[in-house]
């Protein structure tokens, strides 16, 4: 399957929300609380969606990253249910790393929940190390979370090449980071 991944704006809220409600019906957020991170320049969403359907979100996701801050967490990500199991869960997880290494972050951490060993086996296989438990963490239902930290790895200069007056200029990768040994891309803003 393709997806596109946008950059997510208050006026997808409608969208998240049916995504949010169905597939954390007992620990969705209020729409009051998805639309204060849609609006917080310390945040970052981003929506998925096929190319012929556009206006058809699949799936979202959320960072919180401070540009400047070496932190960086992944707040919340939702895949709808016959979305699933086509990569559009891990490709929207790079697409967070990227941009919180764009924004200067040197780690990225997430909560997992404990009873969801998929999305753990994901962010596993992504790099992530579960560092803490913290018991009773998801509400109601009494679910621990796992928390998970990337350390994610710059990547090195693509190549260095030499101008007319001698002196060596290195090309950066622009913020691209090497996820699990592969490289991720950005996704387009618009």
């Amino acid at each position: 399957m393709t997806w596109q991944l946008r950059r997510a704006f208050p006026a997808d809220i409608d969208s998240i929300m049916h995504i949010e409600t169905s597939v954390f019906d007992t620990d969705a957020w209020s729409k009051d609380t998805m639309m204060g991170e849609l609006s917080s320049e310390m945040c970052w969403y981003v929506v998925a969606f096929r190319p012929e359907t556009p206006d058809s979100i699949e799936a979202y996701a959320g960072l919180h990253a401070p540009h400047g801050s070496a932190t960086a967490d992944i707040q919340t990500i939702a895949v709808a249910p016959e979305s699933r199991r086509g990569g559009l869960g891990r490709a929207i997880v790079r697409t967070l790393i990227n941009e919180a290494v764009k924004r200067g972050a040197t780690e990225v951490f997430l909560e997992v929940r404990a009873d969801n060993p998929g999305a753990e086996n994901l962010y596993r296989s992504l790099g992530f190390q579960q560092i803490a438990m913290r018991k009773g963490y998801y509400q109601p239902g009494n679910v621990d979370a796992l928390v998970m930290r990337l350390t994610p790895a710059r990547r090195k200069p693509a190549f260095t090449a030499t101008d007319n007056h001698s002196s060596h200029a290195q090309h950066e990768a622009r913020g691209e980071a090497s996820v699990g040994g592969e490289l991720s891309s950005e996704a387009e803003e618009s």
